[in-house]
């Protein structure tokens, strides 16, 4: 840390919370638009950002390259949903449940991940994701297998697309204000550490491998938030949010916005969602044209979007 650490980092991390609070009362006003449309996008891209952030908890920011996020994504969803459809829980408790269902996959999951490194624990992390998709798949007379969960509906405070967006809006806006606290504590800059170096983090008397569980569950947690959302908002659930395709798309995002960056994921969601539905619009082709656009994009920009920004000193304090 220089002589002007100090002063840097409360900085930046204040003006990453206005930032945010900025952001937040400008997407308040989406709904004014009357757009069906931009209100269903302006969901979909805060659910899928919340996702892509979380994943960027492991992947920028402690080093770990997990191929089988979806995993925790799906296990959120199908817990509210079930909870809610099958046992009458409330969706408030129902939601409070898919974020512990969340946290304690990841203890599990990640209790054996951590114990490998580079590409041996990103390939255990995608098996485990197929062993959650499978019993997802087969467990027919709970998740209803390759039929999945219809009708699971808005609660009746949140009955209306409007109604879900804010409450959405909300709870994406907290979680980010959480992550970026974690980010910028002494934690979070044990976890940079890590990713930097983690035999001379260990060398030096920090328990790596607990501090990577511990960023797991973290990460777990958003990322059951996030499915428990993605559940409401479709009224549907199928196990194909847990096959591995879901986890290479959210590592897509993190890696197009940029993984150095807070907001990269977010922004990494967004490109990929607002040219989703303008490309579909126009073609049947859209994954060959969707390749093609992000293989330019990641060629052209291999620090990601917000960290070519960065670097041409555009919003440099993004970081």
């Amino acid at each position: 840390m220089g002589p002007f650490g100090k002063t840097i980092i409360p900085l930046t991390m204040l003006k990453r919370e206005k930032f945010i609070i900025i952001l937040t009362a400008l997407l308040a006003l989406l709904p004014l638009s009357q757009s069906r449309f931009y209100i269903f996008l302006g969901t979909d891209i805060l659910i899928m950002g919340l996702f892509a952030m979380s994943l960027n908890l492991l992947l920028g920011y402690t080093g770990l390259v997990s191929f089988g996020h979806a995993a925790y994504f799906g296990i959120g969803a199908y817990t509210c949903a079930l909870l809610m459809k099958k046992a009458g829980i409330i969706f408030p408790l129902a939601f409070i449940g898919a974020m512990v269902a969340g946290v304690l996959g990841a203890l599990i999951i990640g209790f054996f991940c951590v114990r490998l490194t580079k590409i041996y624990f990103a390939m255990l992390t995608l098996a485990f994701s197929q062993i959650v998709w499978a019993i997802v798949f087969k467990w027919n007379s709970l998740t209803g297998g390759d039929t999945g969960l219809i009708g699971i509906d808005f609660p009746a405070y949140l009955d209306s697309s409007v109604r879900f967006y804010y409450f959405t809006l909300v709870v994406v806006a907290v979680s980010l204000g959480l992550l970026q606290r974690i980010v910028n504590s002494p934690f979070g800059r044990i976890l940079t550490t890590i990713r930097e170096n983690p035999e001379r983090t260990e060398f030096i008397g920090v328990n790596v491998k607990l501090y990577q569980l511990i960023a797991f569950m973290i990460s777990g947690l958003f990322a059951a938030i996030s499915g428990a959302l993605f559940g409401i908002f479709n009224h549907s659930l199928f196990p194909d949010l847990l096959y591995w395709p879901q986890s290479a798309e959210v590592l897509i995002m993190s890696l197009l916005g940029g993984i150095y960056s807070f907001f990269g994921p977010l922004v990494g969601a967004t490109i990929i969602l607002y040219m989703r539905m303008l490309v579909t619009s126009y073609t049947q082709y859209w994954p060959f044209i969707m390749g093609t656009i992000l293989a330019f994009l990641l060629f052209f920009f291999p620090g990601g979007i917000v960290g070519f920004l960065r670097e041409k000193k555009v919003f440099k304090w993004l970081k």
